[in-house]
């Protein structure tokens, strides 16, 4: 965990534009946006990702906090009485490059009908 790049942040190692941050989470703002907002929302505890979260005996708190804190990121971000997509990249294969479980709060704009 020494080199995760979240860790760093959440321990203030690393700068970031930070949004949102209670006990179990931090949310800062995505560096490369695929959206006008685009935040990424960060539990504190590690976990590699969403299957390592699932099976650690934390991971319904860690997630619980993950689930508490999106409604304040999304009005932080001026998101909430549009709406907004809420991601999970898991594995390669599913695009994660970053193995700490993270969820990406993305909008600002009209996603549509279009499935991702």
């Amino acid at each position: 965990m020494n080199d995760c790049l979240f860790c760093k942040i959440i321990n203030r190692e690393i700068p970031s534009q930070i949004v949102y941050e209670d006990e179990s989470v931090i949310a800062f703002k995505d560096l490369h946006p695929v959206a006008p907002v685009h935040i990424l929302i960060v539990p504190k505890h590690h976990a590699e990702d969403l299957l390592h979260l699932a099976s650690d005996p934390a991971g319904a708190t860690v997630a619980a906090g993950v689930l508490q804190a999106v409604p304040q990121v999304a009005a932080a971000a001026g998101v909430a009485a549009n709406g907004f997509r809420l991601i999970n990249n898991c594995g390669r294969d599913g695009g994660q490059t970053i193995r700490h479980v993270h969820f990406h709060l993305i909008g600002g704009r009209s996603f549509g009908e279009k499935l991702l």
